[in-house]
């Protein structure tokens, strides 16, 4: 980027490590220096402690390591791995926010033990060749959404060393059917009355926006499904480019409007393996669950199966946007419920 384009990003100055980038980009981190995004995912009990018990139940393993976080943030997950016996820590973040870091490491009393990079994972330089345990918590909307997955997976490649150890290392993205009918017509159908005007233009476009959000467990229809799992040992950035089959069976007869997407994840290098889900059947975390509407109402029975193929891939415009279709066919035996279909979204 020239140093035009850089100036013309308000607030940003050319010292800035964000000044040269792209504004998209520079848009992603930035969203980072605000406490208010640390303030709600610290407060999500369910991601915290996860990480907590991870780290601290797990203390044979830290002890006397050398540990990359990566994408620290405010270093919750550094400040951890020093109460687990880590030897050193090094934080890495593009966002200013490590300022923040910095201060609260100190007033903790652990500058010693933990060292903050602002910078891109790909172009700091560590104090470290190598590391022993790589802690991330990388996971976005539908896992990889302005995911920093491949920013981990770079580490992985790069400073890891051979044995090392990943936390967490496993990854399962899966989907449901639900009953949705009220809030998609409040959501969809608005678009075809506005003040007595036809705004069915914008319905299109509404259609394509998955919806980030809390469902309530009576509303799933299906048993769900586990599409993927990345296992991060092995996983590489192609991989996160992937079309496959799904199969949802029929719990109820209903109407199926939409279907969700939520991940599970495992830390599973651990003495005894810890999980935690994103899904509507467990307690809420700030991944809430993303919902895809249907062109089509499906009219279910019990025991029936709804199949289909889930396209992922990263936007060639933002590669931390997503581009998903989602093909769907209701399989019955009843000619007049037979019905198939393919959606198409973009998360930006």
């Amino acid at each position: 980027m020239t140093s035009n384009a850089a100036s013309s990003q308000p607030g940003l100055k050319s010292s800035d490590p964000l000044a040269s980038m792209a504004h998209s980009e520079a848009h992603y981190f930035n969203s980072y220096n605000h406490h208010g995004i640390h303030e709600e995912m610290l407060k999500d009990e369910v991601r915290t402690r996860s990480y907590r018990d991870a780290i601290y139940q797990n203390g044979h393993l830290f002890k006397d390591k050398v540990v990359l976080d990566v994408g620290c943030g405010t270093s919750i997950l550094s400040m951890f791995a020093v109460r687990a016996g880590a030897k050193h820590v090094i934080g890495v973040d593009m966002s200013t926010i490590i300022e923040k870091a910095k201060e609260i490491v100190e007033r903790n009393g652990m500058t010693s033990k933990i060292t903050l990079l602002q910078g891109k994972m790909e172009e700091v330089k560590l104090p470290y060749d190598k590391v022993d345990i790589i802690i991330s918590e990388w996971m976005g909307y539908f896992l990889l959404y302005e995911s920093m997955l491949d920013t981990v997976l770079y580490a992985r490649d790069n400073y890891l060393k051979k044995d090392g150890l990943i936390f967490p290392d496993k990854a399962t993205i899966f989907l449901a059917g639900i009953e949705d009918g009220e809030y998609k017509e409040e959501k969809i159908g608005f678009w075809d009355n506005v003040w007595g005007f036809d705004y069915t233009p914008l319905k299109q476009t509404a259609m394509t926006e998955p919806l980030v959000d809390t469902v309530d467990i009576k509303a799933v229809v299906t048993d769900p499904a586990a599409v993927v799992t990345l296992d991060l040992y092995t996983v590489t950035t192609k991989d996160l480019a992937f079309s496959l089959p799904y199969t949802l069976k029929v719990r109820r007869s209903d109407f199926i409007h939409a279907l969700i997407a939520w991940f599970d994840i495992e830390f599973s290098a651990c003495h005894k393996p810890i999980r935690f889900s994103t899904g509507p059947h467990t307690k809420y975390t700030h991944w809430k669950q993303t919902v895809f509407y249907l062109q089509d109402v499906l009219t279910v029975e019990e025991g029936e199966t709804i199949s289909g193929v889930l396209d992922n891939k990263p936007s060639e415009k933002n590669h931390r946007d997503l581009d998903i279709k989602i093909a769907y066919k209701l399989d019955t035996n009843d000619m007049h419920r037979q019905v198939s279909g393919e959606g198409s979204y973009k998360m930006c």
